[in-house]
């Protein structure tokens, strides 16, 4: 439980830290790994679905997500976090719900 709690706070620290570089660096790395355009838009409005809000994702779509890589999903969600339309959302939820739709998607294909 205290690991959580510690994970919880460097999650916060991070998100509140790197904000102001954030911006341009997400959608740098969004652009050099054409994250946008590796995933269509049902599986993304699955993957969506199951973080900011409450749903599953499918094998299909977790599969894609599997192939859009860690990086382009952990910076599309920051991204994400950052529009203003987002800015009630606890962060730390929005990033444990991120990381268990990765976890359970690796767990689904493998």
């Amino acid at each position: 439980m205290a690991s959580l709690n510690v994970y919880s706070v460097l999650v916060v620290l991070f998100l509140t830290c790197g904000v102001v570089m954030a911006t341009k660096e997400n959608d740098q790395i969004i652009k050099e790994n054409n994250c946008e355009t590796k995933m269509g838009l049902p599986c993304v409005l699955e993957a969506f679905t199951s973080i900011f809000n409450t749903g599953s994702i499918s094998k299909m779509c977790c599969n894609k997500l599997v192939v859009l890589g860690k990086v382009c999903h952990s910076t599309l969600v920051k991204r994400t976090l950052e529009n203003s339309l987002f800015k009630d959302l606890n962060l730390t939820t929005i990033i444990a719900k991120s990381i268990l739709t990765w976890n359970n998607c690796l767990a689904l294909i493998d």
